[in-house]
């Protein structure tokens, strides 16, 4: 009975948040209409913004890139005596993460130009 509980609750936390987020901005946005702020405010500019899925792939493709990478160099690590499980998880992680890195950094400069 009480494995049952365990996702009920997950489930019901998330939707309370999403719940509490969603009526606290239709609040806010309604405040400022009232006091005469101008609707236009709440779509953002978007014109500037380079399309998600060239976003999406371009991260993609530098994480599995850096996976590779990390796989890689984990195996000449592995040849130079490292345990094998340490040198295989900490540089795929490694790699993992300065490649989502550099998308981040890519994706700002996608959206300068």
């Amino acid at each position: 009975m009480i494995e049952v509980l365990i996702p009920i609750s997950f489930f019901l936390a998330i939707f309370g948040i999403v719940y509490l987020y969603l009526s606290t901005r239709n609040k806010e946005r309604l405040a400022l209409i009232e006091k005469g702020a101008d609707a236009s405010i709440f779509m953002g500019d978007k014109s500037n913004r380079s399309p998600i899925w060239k976003v999406f792939l371009l991260n993609l493709a530098l994480l599995l890139m850096a996976i590779g990478i990390g796989i890689f160099i984990a195996s000449i690590l592995e040849n130079l005596g490292i345990q094998d499980d340490v040198a295989f998880s900490g540089a795929i992680f490694t790699m993992a993460g300065l490649g989502l890195f550099v998308g981040f950094n890519m994706t700002k400069n996608l959206d300068k130009e």
